[in-house]
């Protein structure tokens, strides 16, 4: 079986050339032939190397907009070469690859052990803030379930806590004699309902008609209320904070979604009621979905 560790250390090391010099397209590939030829002859792996490469090279925009806000103190170009490059496998791994070749923990690890090997005397903490806190906060399947569980086993003064207030909307639209709901798709692969953060001022009625606005483009006009959920999320920097969730069933006409441009979304679509029967949900958004379709079709 081929050294995983090396292959990546290989990778790692053609991206640092890689951005070293630029970042100029079409290079990476003859970066990793001569790096592979130098430190891991009879390495058979050259297919792993090259994809994970390509992988960082072809998702690199939206991998450093996320660390960015992971870890907003550190811009990206503030962050050393070989640590902002073990960020980006890491993530590239994180979010883009096979889950069932590589979890989610293994991708985290290996990124560690790179830091710990490549980086500097603190890489390997900060790679494991960053890299831990996305995977918590983009969607990691089951989060809400995780951190009752966490409250559980790990004894927390809530009311010590910030608090982060959100609104989102599960929005429906009639076209042609169909009722259509609308997604956005994230980074993990799940289709999930939009929503942002309140500003001081707002109400959350308020909140959820601005920010699916500026997500994704509509004007919505709030229905009703459908319900409330909170979950236990670690910041990098600031560390946990309780974020509250507030949802509404809203109307919008049906008309094109322009999907903000962010680091944990990829893409925002109506789907049918039959075809949102086919789509990968999460369990939580799914409760609040069959609860609105059922006010919607009464």
């Amino acid at each position: 079986m081929a050294n995983r560790h090396l292959s990546r250390s290989i990778a790692l090391q053609s991206l640092f050339e890689w951005d070293f010099r630029g970042k100029i397209d079409g290079i990476i590939d003859e970066i990793i032939d001569r790096n592979q030829s130098e430190f891991g002859p009879g390495l058979d792996d050259e297919i792993f190397i090259k994809e994970l490469a390509h992988l960082v090279v072809t998702k690199i925009n939206i991998v450093d907009e996320i660390i960015t806000k992971a870890a907003p103190e550190w811009p990206v170009e503030k962050i050393s070469v070989v640590d902002r490059n073990i960020l980006r496998m890491g993530l590239a791994e994180l979010l883009f690859g096979d889950r069932t070749q590589v979890p989610p923990k293994v991708a985290i690890n290996e990124a560690i052990e790179l830091a710990k090997s490549f980086g500097g005397e603190t890489s390997g903490k900060f790679v494991n803030g960053v890299l831990g806190a996305v995977y918590k906060e983009l969607g990691e399947p089951g989060k809400d379930e995780k951190s009752k569980r966490q409250m559980a086993d790990e004894p927390l003064d809530l009311e010590s806590l910030p608090i982060e207030k959100k609104a989102g909307a599960v929005v429906y639209a009639k076209h042609e004699g169909e009722i259509y709901l609308a997604f956005v798709h994230d980074v993990f692969g799940y289709w999930t309902l939009s929503k942002g953060g309140i500003e001081e001022g707002e109400d959350a009625e308020m909140g959820a008609v601005r920010e699916l606005k500026k997500e994704i483009g509509i004007d919505i006009v709030i229905k009703e209320k459908l319900g409330e959920s909170e979950y236990i999320a670690k910041h990098p920097t600031d560390g946990k904070i309780r974020k509250q969730v507030t949802f509404f069933l809203a109307e919008a006409k049906y008309e094109p979604l322009q999907l903000e441009v962010s680091g944990g979304l990829d893409d925002a679509r109506w789907f049918t009621l039959a075809e949102v029967a086919e789509l990968k949900i999460y369990d939580d958004v799914l409760s609040l979905i069959t609860k609105a379709i059922e006010i919607i079709s009464k």
